[in-house]
């Protein structure tokens, strides 16, 4: 369905001129091809980005029929999949300062608020636990990047404890959650090697990183959203996507829309995560998330990502992924008539929603109610259904994807014919030990 022979991701900043509007030959054309489910390129793909008002009605349409044509064929017909999970925000210490993130704080802010610099075991360990009482099946673990490369006090905190890196820490955090709760860890550190990523395979059966952008624009110009993030260089988080196909982990990714990003520049975006997917078929999905401009950080009067453009980008994602791709949406940074609209556009997915904790990236945001969201899934004749922490697919072909180690754990939560979650609550026990 996708031209994968683009480019990789350039080396080098590279300005775009202000794209012309298309014209109406052109987006007819486009549209046509991609109904016709003919490849996209990337000038395409442009093309489709830009659509408004009917055109986007009829691109929406396109992604839909794609959509359901990919669901159909696993016998999914008409689902919406989510993750009931815990949100176990590790730390909230990290060595990028991107221009738009409240999460990420000081140790002097911590400490002023009596905070740890990071949740200590027992903590982790309750959160997940709780969790686990309400019906959660996945532990989300979301921290910043290699925080004790930038704070000594990170570094002295660990070693006290015995450990020698923030990602050490994770996958002690990750078994102490596996071997106590049977809650499944997805694990979000940020940049990693491909060593690294083998050796949390053991203690995860998913994990993931946000591409965000292919705009080394982005990251290199000074006053940009990424400038001084040294794990914000897309030609690094690219490596990170493909090692984590050497590896065999079930991975998730996506983009980030309306942080200063051309229409090329996120055609670009997709069509790279098509390639490394082709490459090695671990790309377990692809979230399209918009920007939400927040107080206190350096871009709070950044218009927040225009509601059109952003349908545009969940309809071209799932264009250029394809049917069998899982496109994910969050459904907290939308109203709920948006929401209705995101499913028009093709996705398939809601992605991780608890009933215990809080979005700790987006506070402001709320998750909905689990009832509410099966009810805004129903208002467009699509039935709410849970997954767990890693895809169907994936979980399906347990041998090929899913570390022997996890493989009771993942057994106990997922039914072995659709790969989905089992009606369960709370984690049946026993839970075995992971080294």
């Amino acid at each position: 369905m996708t031209d994968l022979s683009i480019p990789t991701v350039r080396d080098e900043a590279v300005e775009h001129p202000a794209a012309e509007r298309p014209s109406r030959e052109a987006i007819d054309t486009v549209l046509a091809a991609a109904a016709a489910r003919e490849s996209i390129d990337i000038d395409q793909a442009v093309t489709l980005l830009s659509c408004a008002g009917a055109d986007l009605v009829r691109l929406q349409s396109i992604a839909g029929a794609i959509r359901d044509e990919g669901l159909d064929a696993v016998g999914r017909s008409r689902q919406v999949t989510y993750s009931r999970k815990a949100f176990i925000p590790l730390t909230r210490l990290c060595r990028d300062r991107c221009h738009y993130c409240t999460f990420v704080t000081v140790p002097g802010k911590l400490a002023r608020a009596g905070e740890g610099l990071y949740l200590e075991l027992d903590e982790v360990v309750d959160l997940a636990r709780r969790g686990a009482e309400l019906g959660c099946k996945e532990a989300l673990f979301t921290l910043g990047d290699r925080p004790e490369d930038r704070w000594p006090e990170a570094r002295e905190w660990l070693a006290a404890r015995g450990y020698s890196s923030t990602l050490d820490y994770v996958r002690a955090a990750a078994v102490a959650v596996l071997t106590e709760t049977g809650l499944l860890p997805h694990l979000n550190p940020g940049v990693m090697s491909l060593e690294e990523i083998l050796r949390l395979r053991a203690v995860a059966p998913s994990m993931g990183m946000m591409l965000e952008t292919t705009s080394r624009r982005l990251y290199t110009e000074k006053g940009q959203p990424h400038y001084g993030s040294p794990d914000k260089d897309p030609l690094v988080r690219m490596q990170v996507l493909r090692d984590a196909g050497t590896a065999r982990v079930p991975f998730t990714t996506g983009i980030l829309v309306g942080i200063g990003e051309s229409l090329y520049e996120r055609a670009e975006s997709l069509l790279a995560i098509a390639k490394v997917h082709a490459a090695g078929g671990h790309i377990q999905e692809v979230i399209v998330q918009n920007f939400r401009a927040k107080p206190d950080t350096a871009m709070r009067s950044t218009p927040d990502a225009e509601m059109t453009e952003f349908l545009a980008a969940v309809a071209v994602a799932r264009i250029v992924l394809g049917p069998h791709m899982r496109v994910q949406a969050p459904p907290n940074l939308v109203s709920p008539a948006e929401c209705a609209a995101l499913i028009a556009s093709g996705i398939d997915d809601w992605g991780g929603v608890s009933p215990l904790t809080p979005d700790h990236v987006n506070p402001e945001r709320p998750w909905p109610n689990l009832d509410a969201l099966a009810a805004r899934t129903a208002e467009s004749d699509f039935v709410l259904t849970e997954r767990i922490t890693a895809q169907p697919t994936y979980v399906l072909d347990a041998a090929d994807w899913i570390d022997p180690a996890l493989a009771h754990h993942v057994s106990a939560l997922a039914d072995p014919s659709t790969g989905l979650a089992v009606d369960t609550c709370p984690v049946p026990r026993p839970w075995p030990a992971v080294a």
